[in-house]
């Protein structure tokens, strides 16, 4: 039984909980994106908490950062913002990142973590939400359709440089 599983095993009456990310997040944000993909990358988290993650007065209210923890410790993270006009359609809310502790994957952690970000696009008001990912990523395309995904109105279109 992992580390994450038996934390939940042993403490069920602790409530997951989905938040915004704060400072000291960055840090469990890199040690789960590096046990997942296998790469540290401190310095591109910094830079997406400092453009996500802040919530400063006067700075765009339409970018979420947010973590979700068992008890005090972080089991997930989900990025997004609303973008505006890009390709024709009208603004609609876009995730980017998602990530689970893989001992929590199948205990609704992502679920939570996508509905919390929908409330958020929700109440930017925005009526869509959109991802895009690897035809490769099996394991996210599976969530994501799980989550009522679908293929949307746009095709990807890329050139090597």
């Amino acid at each position: 039984m992992s580390h994450q599983n038996s934390l939940m095993a042993q403490d069920p009456e602790a409530a997951l909980r989905v938040r915004p990310a704060e400072p000291a997040d960055v840090p469990a944000v890199i040690a789960l994106d590096a046990e997942t993909t296998g790469l540290e990358k401190p310095a591109y988290w910094s830079d997406l908490f400092e453009r996500y993650g802040r919530r400063a007065p006067g700075r765009s209210q339409d970018r979420f950062f947010l973590i979700a923890e068992h008890g005090d410790q972080p089991v997930g993270f989900i990025v997004g913002e609303v973008r505006a006009w890009e390709f024709g359609s009208p603004p609609s809310g876009w995730i980017f990142a998602i990530n689970v502790k893989p001992g929590t994957r199948l205990l609704g952690v992502g679920s939570h973590l996508f509905d919390s970000i929908c409330a958020c696009f929700r109440l930017a008001g925005v009526q869509k939400v959109r991802t895009m990912l690897s035809k490769e990523a099996t394991l996210l395309m599976s969530f994501f359709r799980s989550q009522g995904m679908r293929a949307g109105p746009f095709i990807e279109l890329e050139k090597s440089l």
